[in-house]
């Protein structure tokens, strides 16, 4: 496993921005599948958003779509999560993850916590109203 360290997070209002970034370490990081996730209170974990090794491939979940951005910086081993547009409904512990297991994998990222076997340590965001 890779070691996974958020930085970010915080308290923003209805409407503003925040971005999150997970730092690796490792020179095989690059080759890996990465996404966040999030838990609400009470909630299950749900899946965020999810970038190939190479970066070309981004997907999201239906409720972020079109106000966040994943990205990553394999040269700096780092990856993004943009929030903009943010809602009280995104209040949660955001986590960053890696899928260690498969390598350079020609797939789409997978959605399922199960499909990770590295994570960050999480960080907090809150969103008042």
């Amino acid at each position: 496993q890779v070691q996974l360290v958020q930085s970010g997070g915080g308290l923003v209002q209805a409407g503003g921005s925040l971005r999150l970034s997970c730092a690796a370490s490792g020179r095989t990081f690059r080759y890996y599948a990465t996404a966040w996730f999030r838990e609400a209170p009470g909630k299950e974990r749900e899946f965020v958003a999810a970038v190939s090794w190479s970066g070309t491939n981004l997907i999201y979940a239906d409720s972020v779509k079109g106000r966040f951005t994943i990205s990553r910086d394999n040269d700096k081993n780092t990856v993004y999560l943009q929030m903009n547009s943010l809602v009280p409904e995104d209040t949660a512990v955001y986590y960053c993850a890696a899928d260690t297991v498969r390598y350079r994998s020609s797939n789409l990222p997978r959605r399922r916590t199960s499909d990770y076997n590295s994570w960050g340590q999480g960080t907090q965001v809150t969103v008042s109203s």
